[in-house]
Order: structure tokens, then C-alpha cells, then sequence
């Protein structure tokens, strides 16, 4: 079997949750079919592993534009393939065309939906239209779409009604246990002035809206001195979230101490330490599929508090590896908080109570190590997305 894998993100030009889905998933496929991986950006020595840059035509034209002109490229080179798994919209509509072109039926990862992140309106301005017909499109072609949680299912079926709800698979994200595991090193901490004894609640997200960085922050506001927080977070999506977490982080750093901003991509060993040192994670995400910065952090042996929407509670188990932070939202899509003054007291209470009891901390840091091991390995996952392209294929067959 051939499966041609498209994606925009591919090492070493990863940021986000999907580019770490399709490095792992790729090395555990590969010792069982022939897959070859499609990705946008600069030229990759990996055997299998092909590269795609923007068509020089359309260089410096709108960001959805051009992701359009890229998919065309892509689409032509899956010729051969048994079956095509495309990731994000950045290369669903690829995969859509490439199905189309040559016959191979196309499966799609849903990593996120647009209908859910209408701030990316703020990023790409009628490139989010473009990018929705693009999404859309493919969805309602797609032979079989994989949800990386129960909770994106029904994400997928609300915002796509004509989608056939048996083409819908749920695969969960996974993690790589052994790279993801307790560090004990602490250069990491202490070249960035960061005390490692102190208790301390780590962020790990880029700066955009579903993230929920903004309510945390204010949230640190009201948490008691000798609370140390540390803020991995960059690569933000717009000059104006950006500018509203710099406010913030700025202010905080003025009115308390042991407040830090690290903005850098940081390398594994580096954040497996800063995870590893932390009393918890949090993660006040209003919009999640699944969650893999949770996974990374429990790996390491430490506890989340997170917001329980999408598929967070898939993966946090409520009082044993975290707590859970309720949130009610609107329904415009957003994901904003009906009561944002209240999620924010509510995170702040669950955060107070988390690092106010270390040694139940430390419990549930050793539950959610278990937990990550146990039930997202890459195997298991491997195994249920090599029955989801063997139902295709027959079905399609």
C-alpha cells in the first residue's frame, strides 16, 4: 500500500500540534507501507520526504492564495497512490484535487476546523473565505475524515451536516513516551533566571485566539505571590494578539515577580526540563480538538489544569491527572467564554488549589504519566490509522 501524506508542517519547519501528528505518525507507517510525505517548505534530505515551495507567481500574493497555488503542485505528484491522508485545509484541498485527478481515494485529518476559529479572519482577511471553501470542499468530498477526538467528531458533524457520519473515525493524537519524559537537567531553567524549587505553572501555545492566553494572564493577576509562571509562548497570529499579550505579560512582570516570557521555539531537551520543574501545565485553550501540548506535559510527569471543552477531557482525566476548568461558551464560533470574568476566577481557583497541594500534584503528575503511556502510544494509533485506510480502500474499491 501507497499513502501519499500532505501536510504544510514537516521537520524541521514544525510549530504546532498537526506538524508533530505527521512527523510521528510517518515514522511509525513507514515500517508497514510505502508512504510518501508531501509538505510545503524548503528541501528535505529525507528519503520518501518531497518539498514544495509557493509558485513564484504568486509570491507575496494573499497567504490562502498562494497555499492554493502550492496544493496544485502537490496534487499532480500523487499520481501512483493507493489512498491520500491530507492534513489541515492548508493541503485538504490537495488532496481533494489529487483524488479528483487520480482516482485514489483522499482521507483527511481534522486537526481543527475553520467554521471554530473565525478570528483567523483577523489573520487573512478574505483569505479566510478562501480558506473555508477550501476546508468545506474537501470534507464533503473526503472518503473517510479522521477526528483526533469524540469531541472533534462532533465538531465535524455540526459544521459539515452533509458529511456521512460513517466516514467519520475517531484517532487520537499520540505521544512519543520515551522522547517526552521527565527530565531532571535544569540549565534550561536557571540560564533564564528560572527557579526550579518554586512552585510554578507552565504555558506552552502559540499566541492565538484559541489558546486562551489573554484569560490566563489575567487570571495571574489574583494568584498569591511565590506563584513562579513560565510562558513559552510565540509565533503569534496577528500584530493586535500580540500586542494585547505583551500588554498583559508586561504588567504582570511590573506588579510581581517570577513572571517569564520566553518566545524562542525552544528545542525538546530544553522544554522537557521546563515541564518536567513545573508544579502543573495549563492550558485555557477555547478551542481544542484534542490537545497534544497536554500530552507532552503529562508525559513528563506533571499534572494540567485546562479548560474543558473539544477534546480535552478525552485526554485529562478530571481529579486523578488534572482538573478541569468549566467553560461555558457562545455558539457564534468563537469559542468565547459566555462569562469571561467568571472562567477566568474559575481558573484561577483551580490553579490556586492545584499548586497549594504539591504532594497531590506530584500524585497526579504520576497518574498522567501512566495515562499518556497507556492510551496514546504512536503503535496503537498506528494500528487504528492503518484500519481506517484498509476500510477506504475496500469501500472505495
Amino acid at each position: 500500500m501507497r499513502v501519499d501524506l500532505l501536510t504544510k508542517e514537516y521537520p524541521p519547519e514544525v510549530y504546532g500540534g498537526a506538524g508533530v501528528h505527521v512527523a510521528e505518525l510517518t515514522k511509525v507507517l513507514r515500517p508497514h507501507i510505502d508512504v510518501r510525505v508531501r509538505a510545503f517548505g524548503a528541501e528535505r534530505e529525507e528519503e520518501g520526504t518531497f518539498s514544495y515551495t509557493i509558485p513564484a507567481e504568486l509570491e507575496g500574493a494573499n497567504a490562502a492564495l498562494s497555499t492554493l497555488g502550492t496544493d496544485l503542485l502537490i496534487a499532480a505528484d500523487c499520481a501512483g497512490a493507493d489512498l491520500i491522508h491530507s492534513h489541515t485545509w492548508y493541503v485538504n484541498f490537495a488532496g481533494h484535487i489529487a483524488s479528483l485527478l487520480h482516482g485514489a481515494p483522499h482521507v483527511l485529518s481534522a486537526h481543527s476546523l475553520e467554521p471554530l476559529r473565525p478570528w483567523k479572519a483577523e489573520q487573512l482577511g478574505g483569505g479566510y473565505k478562501v480558506s473555508s471553501f477550501a476546508e468545506r470542499t474537501a470534507y464533503e468530498g473526503a472518503a473517510g475524515v479522521i477526528a483526533v477526538s469524540g469531541g472533534m467528531r462532533e465538531d465535524i458533524l455540526r459544521a459539515y451536516p452533509s458529511v456521512d457520519p460513517a466516514k467519520v473515525h475517531v484517532v487520537h493524537n499520540g505521544i512519543d513516551i520515551d522522547s517526552w519524559s521527565p527530565n531532571p537537567e535544569t540549565s534550561a531553567l536557571t540560564s533564564r533566571g528560572i527557579d526550579p524549587e518554586a512552585p510554578t505553572i507552565v504555558f506552552v501555545g502559540r499566541i492565538t485566539r484559541q489558546k486562551g492566553l489573554p484569560y490566563f494572564l489575567r487570571a495571574v493577576r489574583e494568584l498569591p505571590d511565590g506563584i513562579q509562571v513560565v510562558l513559552c509562548a510565540g509565533a503569534p497570529d496577528t500584530p493586535e494578539i500580540a500586542k494585547e499579550v505583551d500588554d498583559l505579560v508586561a504588567e504582570l512582570q511590573q506588579t510581581r515577580t517570577g513572571v517569564h516570557l520566553i518566545t524562542e521555539m525552544l528545542p525538546r531537551d530544553q522544554l522537557t526540563q521546563i515541564l518536567t520543574h513545573a508544579t502543573t501545565f495549563v492550558c485555557p485553550s477555547v478551542y481544542e480538538p484534542l490537545g497534544i501540548v497536554n500530552l507532552e506535559a503529562m508525559a513528563c510527569g506533571i499534572p494540567v489544569v485546562a479548560s474543558a471543552t473539544g477534546g480535552i477531557p478525552e485526554v485529562v482525566d478530571d481529579g486523578v491527572t488534572g482538573y478541569l476548568v468549566p467553560i461555558e461558551q457562545v455558539t457564534d464560533g468563537t469559542g468565547t467564554p459566555v462569562d469571561p470574568e467568571k472562567f477566568v476566577g474559575d481558573l484561577r481557583d483551580t490553579l490556586v488549589k492545584m499548586v497549594s497541594d504539591p504532594a497531590r500534584a506530584k500524585e497526579m503528575g504520576e497518574a498522567s504519566r501512566r495515562r499518556a503511556a497507556e492510551h496514546f502510544s504512536w503503535t496503537s494509533i498506528a494500528e487504528r490509522t492503518l484500519e481506517v485506510y484498509r476500510t477506504v480502500i475496500e469501500q472505495a474499491g
